[in-house]
């Protein structure tokens, strides 16, 4: 929490709004933009979605979404609908696909500037929006489909709806604030008005605002959200009952949940407590559910300590200033700022603990306290701001700059120790040969056996390393100087140019670590493969992934038009009693679910006759194709630890 103070005038240093805006764009599309079009879609939830967008184009229904067939009704449409819709302007290829992502990006710089400024001033809506381009969590989190970004999008406007709704006396407003918690909805499902009531309430209650319920139109709002939200839920669960008799959480051929239970209890409520049926995902270990904050903040999180020592210095004046502010439309001008900037840090604050809070009870993935990091980005933007401009003006702050030269040394330290690492790494695969295809360098260690979204980050080896020559190179440079020439700038007073320093090495950290990524592609992604089949094969032909779906979805995705929408098989059970196949496997327990799954048997027995088929095996599955086919494997290519067989001899 900051103390309030009155407007006073601003370093004429801070950029306009006009610069700003050069600034934030030219970031965007240099780190966002120009990342859309490398690498391929990768396998696993990646192509998976993209193939959902893909059903709905194929058969126009945007109820009932598919992928590879088989009904995939486990997430909210809005994600895939963004896509579908993407696609038919754009066609169907990777930047069509991760734009929506790069878009809401984009959306929430704006308003976490518009925020921070209104809140703080212009400095600090500069900094709210750098921090929102060039932090490590947002970018990473954006290369592949998951709907972070745009949930965070539309809490964060729904949060700055009803904020602007009683301050700014416009009751109008806060149908935004309904929308935009629908669409939420539709994004991510319960868990997105769970996040919103979690802050407001208390909010509401201890700004005294309780008593304003009539001007948030809790009837009509909600007739609004209902009108939104209401029919996809409606169509999809009429459209998808239970069948047969189930016993338990746990589906059988014929008997299974209609798709109200399997959304709400099984996907919502089992999930949060750990009893989600299959059980493929995992959850982080406490200490670092909470450390790793840390990075999907940095660089920004260094700064953290700066916000928390303002809120500890001010602990006694927290609710003193908000029951101070405590009237809804205050006749001294001067105190209109203040009483904005006190709120929005009680409402950004109490959203943030409550969402944190919640995700280290339940279940965690790494980036599911996405919609936490853009109200930080704020808080820390106003702190960072407010103490750089007592500074400049010389007058006392609750922190001095201090705290953030500190910070400063600290971000030098850590360049220097990385871009150390960095150089010994070069050092040490200066002799090793340039190796395309850096899958085949990688160790398969399986940390959190590949259910952690930064799982594979553990199978780096020294030999790959000589593939990251270029992006090594490029980050060890810019962490050696950007640092230490921003801590000499906030040393000699330049408080603006060493923070735009930051956002400087970040973004070209970022543009480093893209590189880096376009070059794991051949272990991430399988559309190499694709691209041999299509070259060689017909659509006649059949397509085989030894094991799950997700192993191989890129060349389902890259193939499918070739293949005329025509699926995949998969040698795996159908309605697999262990999990098996689990993207799918709620959807292949329906008796009308195309069988698309055959046995070992079947794959022994038609092998070799009829059209063409292709067999896709990965890893461990590669010595069980070999033990079942034996001498009838016809290899045609190894990408990283991705083989493809073909069952007769290739023209």
């Amino acid at each position: 929490m900051s103390t309030p103070q009155s407007s006073h005038s601003r370093p004429s240093s801070t950029p306009s709004t006009l610069t700003t805006w050069l600034i934030f764009l030219a970031l965007f599309f240099t780190v966002y933009f120009a990342s859309l079009f490398t690498p391929p879609l990768m396998d696993d939830v990646d192509a998976s979605h993209a193939q959902t967008a893909q059903h709905i184009i194929d058969s126009g229904n945007w109820i009932t979404t598919q992928t590879n067939g088989i009904r995939y009704i486990e997430k909210p449409p809005l994600p895939f609908w963004l896509v579908t819709i993407s696609f038919k302007l754009f066609g169907e290829n990777a930047f069509a696909t991760h734009l929506p992502n790069a878009l809401a990006i984009l959306g929430l710089t704006w308003l976490a500037w518009l925020w921070a400024r209104r809140a703080w001033d212009n400095r600090a809506g500069l900094y709210a929006g750098l921090a929102v381009l060039t932090s490590i969590g947002p970018f990473l989190f954006t290369r592949f489909i998951i709907p972070e970004s745009i949930l965070s999008l539309l809490l964060l406007i729904a949060l700055y709806a009803l904020l602007t709704t009683l301050e700014d006396n416009k009751p109008a407003r806060i149908y935004w604030a309904w929308a935009a918690l629908a669409l939420a909805l539709l994004i991510k499902g319960l868990i997105a008005p769970v996040f919103f009531f979690g802050g407001v309430i208390p909010y509401l209650y201890l700004s005294g605002q309780s008593r304003r319920w009539r001007e948030l139109k809790p009837v009509t709002g909600s007739l609004l959200f209902l009108a939104i939200a209401a029919p996809w839920h409606i169509l999809v669960g009429l459209a998808n009952r239970g069948e047969g008799h189930p016993v338990g959480n746990i589906p059988t051929l014929g008997n299974v949940h209609g798709w109200w239970y399997f959304y709400f209890i099984n996907e919502h409520v089992f999930r949060f407590f750990g009893k989600r049926y299959p059980h493929d995902y995992n959850k982080l270990p406490a200490l670092a559910y909470w450390l790793l904050h840390l990075v999907w903040l940095f660089p920004w999180s260094l700064f953290l300590p700066a916000l928390f020592a303002v809120a500890w210095k001010t602990r006694r004046t927290w609710l003193p200033q908000l029951r101070h502010y405590d009237q809804p439309y205050p006749l001294d001008p001067s105190a209109v700022q203040p009483r904005f900037r006190v709120r929005s840090i009680w409402l950004l604050s109490l959203f943030s603990a409550f969402s944190l809070l919640f995700f280290s009870i339940s279940t965690n993935q790494e980036y599911y306290t996405f919609p936490v990091w853009p109200p930080l980005f704020i808080l820390i933007a106003g702190v960072m701001a407010n103490t750089e401009e007592h500074a400049f003006t010389n007058k006392r702050s609750t922190v001095s700059i201090a705290w953030l030269t500190n910070a400063q040394a600290i971000f030098t330290i850590i360049g220097i120790a990385v871009a150390a690492a960095l150089g010994w790494g070069l050092w040490e695969s200066r002799t090793l040969p340039f190796v395309p295809d850096i899958g085949t360098l990688l160790a398969h260690r399986a940390v959190g056996n590949y259910t952690l979204s930064m799982s594979h980050f553990f199978d780096l080896t020294g030999p790959s390393f000589a593939a990251l020559r270029l992006p090594a190179g490029l980050a060890a440079v810019a962490f050696l100087l950007g640092p230490a020439v921003g801590w000499i700038l906030r040393r000699k007073g330049q408080h603006l140019a060493a923070t735009l320093s930051i956002a400087l090495t970040s973004a070209v950290f970022l543009i480093a670590a893209h590189i880096a990524f376009a070059r794991f592609s051949p272990s991430l992604s399988s559309k190499q493969i694709a691209d041999t089949i299509m070259q060689r094969g017909t659509p006649a032909d059949t397509f085989i992934i030894m094991g799950e779906q997700s192993d191989a979805s890129s060349v389902v995705f890259y193939a499918h038009n070739f293949f005329h929408g025509k699926p995949a098989l998969l040698v795996l059970p159908r309605c697999g009693q262990h999990g098996e196949g689990s993207t799918l496997l709620w959807g292949s327990c329906y008796t009308d679910a195309p069988d698309i799954f055959i046995s070992d048997q079947q794959l022994v027995d038609t092998w070799g006759k009829g059209e063409r088929k292709w067999l896709f095996a990965q890893d461990q599955n590669q010595l069980k194709a070999q033990r079942l086919l034996g001498g009838r494997l016809y290899f045609v290519q190894t990408v990283a630890d991705k083989d493809l067989f073909t069952d007769r001899p290739l023209p």
